[in-house]
């Protein structure tokens, strides 16, 4: 499968939608980003049941703000709509194709687990530090 461009309004509904999603943010006048595509190309031809998103964070600002690019290329893997990996830095062939069989290994109902116990131990110190914490004015950030 080709890589597919995302934008603010498409990002959301691909993650949701597909079981595994890698997300290349990147940027035309960035030599690294223009070497990893290629590679980023290649794998997703090789996986046609992995969707391959790039995001241009010249054009997508609010969207690599949100996500807090600091660097490109940045790689990020979600799975069943989960992040699962996030790092900057173009990766080798090699290292993508051993990342993309990691992501397939996971254990979902253990990361699901994990997520869940790191949120209730988040929301625990949150309830410590503010013993007027009202539960119906929380908001939950991604």
């Amino acid at each position: 499968m080709p890589t597919v461009e995302l934008t603010k309004d498409t990002f959301e509904e691909t993650i949701l939608g597909n079981d595994t999603v890698l997300v290349d943010f990147w940027a035309e006048w960035c030599g690294p980003c223009r070497a990893f595509a290629p590679v980023f190309e290649k794998l997703s031809e090789q996986h046609p049941d992995i969707v391959f998103a790039k995001v241009d964070t010249e054009a997508e600002q609010e969207l690599a703000g949100y996500f807090q690019i600091r660097s490109i290329p940045t790689l990020m893997a979600f799975r069943d709509s989960i992040g699962v990996f996030s790092q900057p830095g173009a990766l080798p062939e090699n290292a993508l194709a051993d990342l993309i069989e990691q992501i397939n290994g996971l254990d979902m109902d253990e990361v699901r687990k994990e997520v869940a116990d790191h949120q209730h131990h988040d929301h625990a110190e949150k309830d410590d530090a503010d013993d007027d914490h009202d539960h119906e004015t929380e908001s939950v950030q991604a």
